[in-house]
């Protein structure tokens, strides 16, 4: 048996070049070669695709799923979930979780992966049981960084609690690319003795050194690993399929992908890489390596927001202070890994510290939602003094933030009776009612509207809500 791949083009990859803006048409173009590829998987929704397609892209996310299960016929579909944040912002409740996971199989995901930012896996518990419960194939990820907390035996500790928790599969969600190769040779070494679950490798180009750190992996036995097709590859993206194809074809890890289908599919991707070079959207920046991420544990795609953030304050020039000051925020707030919402959160906090000239004079609610506990618990404490300046008094919760959430499903169901046409409805409700109010009233009742960008989105990685 080769290793498996995991094509992220038509979700990661275009998440980390160009801020998720891919449509739905273009998603489309190139999935009959994919298709035919030989892949172990596509990577084709969650992450941020659910809330651009509706914020800016006009689009409904349910439907790009429908029409992508539509035209795959060989392939396992497969989504990124974050735990009890599901693809929001905030904790939602169990019943909402339940019901997403629910109609994302049926809607035509195969494999659901999960994580939580903070790698509680309290916060993993409804989204595991409810992705068994309705017979998809469950993969909970790892939030891989480093810090003094962040050792070889705190993954491998992980991993036995998450087999038990009843995964089918384990992935090293890497997503900053600060993996080193003898780092990944010695945890998927260490992994494969510890777990019979099938290891995962989930990483980004960003530092440069990928698809060493990709071959070492693959020399302690990984089993699948997450590429992207060429045209939307390295960089802030996944190693390029083919190059990994290439390097592995006439070993026993041989994946076997068709290279005449994946040299069809590039053609067309290259084409809808071209536009987003043309108008701005992918920054040739993001597609340079940058070995600093490797000092400043910085992902792709919170180097692109926190570019978004300068740019828009007219303030480019200070953003190798920002970089300086990120891994500062991050040692403060107990060493959360720079993974979705914490990555906005942590970045938008090291902006206001540079802005501002005083650290921690201006506080985003994530961060004081955070501090209190209502995202989980940090993996090692949070410095005391930051935390009294922040909250003063406020006692932090230590129990599973969700279990102070109350049903919402039927509530949304009622308050929404003359919006929302389907369950699917009341789910984009659940997760961006703003957005998704706009864009179920234009969807249904079409007339001309006047749009704007200003919303909760940008005012969260921006500014404060």
């Amino acid at each position: 048996m080769g290793v498996k791949i995991v094509e992220t083009a038509l979700r990661d990859g275009h998440q980390s070049l160009f801020a998720t803006r891919m449509t739905t048409e273009e998603s489309l173009v190139a999935l009959e070669e994919l298709d035919k590829a030989g892949y172990h998987a596509l990577e084709v929704w969650g992450g941020a695709t659910f809330d651009t397609a509706m914020r800016f892209l006009n689009e409904d996310p349910w439907e790009r799923l429908r029409a992508i299960r539509a035209k795959c016929k060989n392939t396992k579909l497969q989504m990124l979930f974050r735990g009890q944040n599901i693809l929001g912002y905030r904790h939602y409740a169990d019943d909402i979780v339940d019901k997403f996971v629910e109609l994302s199989l049926k809607n035509g995901i195969d494999i659901i992966r999960v994580f939580d930012a903070l790698n509680d896996i309290r916060n993993l518990r409804q989204a595991v049981d409810s992705t068994k419960k309705y017979g998809g194939h469950c993969q909970i990820a790892l939030s891989y960084t480093t810090s003094p907390v962040h050792t070889v035996d705190y993954y491998v500790n992980l991993a036995k609690e998450i087999e038990q928790m009843g995964a089918d599969s384990l992935c090293i969600k890497d997503m900053a690319g600060v993996l080193l190769p003898e780092d990944a040779f010695q945890l998927v070494s260490r992994l494969k003795q510890n777990t019979r679950l099938p290891i995962e490798l989930h990483s980004h180009c960003t530092g440069g050194m990928m698809d060493m750190t990709y071959l070492r992996a693959v020399q302690a036995g990984v089993d699948i690993l997450d590429c992207a097709l060429s045209p939307l590859s390295s960089g802030t993206s996944q190693p390029a399929t083919e190059a990994i194809q290439y390097a592995l074809a006439g070993t026993p890890d041989d994946p076997k992908l068709d290279l005449e289908m994946l040299n069809k599919a590039a053609v067309k991707l290259t084409a809808v890489k071209d536009k987003y070079l043309a108008n701005g959207l992918l920054n040739p920046k993001a597609l340079t390596p940058n070995p600093e991420v490797l000092k400043f544990q910085v992902p792709g795609g919170m180097l692109s927001n926190l570019m978004t953030q300068l740019k828009e304050q007219k303030a480019m020039n200070r953003y190798e202070e920002v970089l300086q000051e990120v891994p500062r925020v991050r040692k403060d707030m107990g060493y959360p890994p720079l993974v979705t919402p914490l990555s906005q959160m942590v970045g938008t906090q090291a902006v206001f510290n540079v802005m501002t000239g005083e650290r921690y004079k201006m506080v985003p609610n994530e961060i004081k939602e955070y501090l209190h506990g209502s995202y989980g618990a940090s993996p090692a404490p949070v410095d005391e003094e930051i935390r009294k300046k922040i909250m003063g008094d406020d006692v932090p919760i230590t129990h599973r933030p969700a279990d102070d959430l109350k049903p919402e499903f039927a509530g949304l169901k009622a308050k929404y009776a003359d919006l929302a046409r389907c369950d699917e409805d009341i789910l984009s409700l659940a997760l961006f009612e703003a957005v998704a109010t706009k864009f179920l009233q234009a969807k249904y009742h079409p007339q001309p509207v006047e749009t704007t960008e200003t919303d909760e989105f940008n005012l969260f990685v921006g500014g404060v809500r």
